[in-house]
């Protein structure tokens, strides 16, 4: 009897919806899982209809993390640059999926209705927004280990929720609740467990309704504020808008708000 797929892949309303299916692994991220996530992420860059991508998982947790049983046997490398080395090139490719999904045009929402561990983690930071079910939960098990989470995890939360509440999660190995993961920046939003998945469905359907080249050129305008100083990132708002507002998208939504203002009054 073969295996369930470790993904498994829909596409609804402009939306692909990517969902680990490995419940009985806790939804460890095996090879075949990570391999199968790239390659969505990458037809979801190169498909103009798709406006969204969702990750979300079955079970009772979002992801336990990188399926450390697969690495087992490989052995670990006898030098510092060899350990660098690995963590840059891991055969999963998570480093450069994560990146990817940053650097896509198009927004990636993350949905965690259980708690979201390690690789995980590290890949959901990499998404544009991440929505919690009430009893969803957060934690980096590397330090129970002496190490620190090695694929962005400490460069991404950090940019994320600053190093207040990374030195919790990381130095101090706390997890940490939905609740007070809001509180720290680290999701955006917590929905009840029992209205989730259509609270998550109502959010994606209303990113696939604002304009896609706004949110690709706001994608970009954001990163590079936070690296910017205030004047220089003053000039990319400038820059990015000399472009949206000469789009006749953008002049004939104007006129319809203004001639809408003005019939109300």
């Amino acid at each position: 009897m073969s295996e369930a797929p470790h993904l498994l892949v829909e596409d609804v309303d402009g939306i692909l919806i990517a969902t680990f299916n490995r419940p009985d692994k806790l939804n460890a991220m095996s090879l075949a899982l990570t391999h199968a996530l790239g390659e969505e992420v990458e037809r979801f860059r190169d498909t103009p209809d798709l406006k969204v991508m969702l990750i979300r998982a079955t079970g009772r947790y979002f992801s336990a993390g990188a399926d450390l049983r697969e690495g087992a046997g490989g052995g670990m490398p006898a030098t510092g640059s060899g350990i660098r080395e690995m963590h840059r090139r891991l055969p999963s490719r998570m480093r450069q999926i994560w990146d990817e999904i940053e650097h896509v045009e198009k927004p990636f929402v993350v949905a965690h209705q259980g708690m979201c561990v390690g690789g995980s983690l590290e890949m959901s930071l990499s998404c544009d927004f991440r929505l919690a079910a009430a009893s969803a939960g957060y934690a980096f098990p590397e330090a129970k280990f002496g190490a620190l989470p090695a694929t962005n995890g400490v460069s991404r939360l950090t940019r994320v929720v600053g190093t207040h509440w990374a030195r919790y999660l990381v130095m101090a190995n706390k997890p940490a609740t939905a609740e007070r993961a809001l509180t720290m920046g680290l999701v955006h939003e917590v929905f009840p467990d029992a209205t989730f998945e259509d609270d998550v469905m109502a959010f994606c359907r209303h990113l696939t309704q604002q304009n896609g080249e706004m949110m690709g050129a706001a994608k970009i305008a954001i990163e590079l504020a936070a690296d910017l100083g205030v004047d220089q990132a003053a000039a990319v708002e400038r820059l990015t808008n000399s472009a949206l507002m000469l789009a006749p998208s953008y002049q004939e939504e104007l006129r319809r708000h203004v001639e809408g203002i003005g019939a109300k009054r």
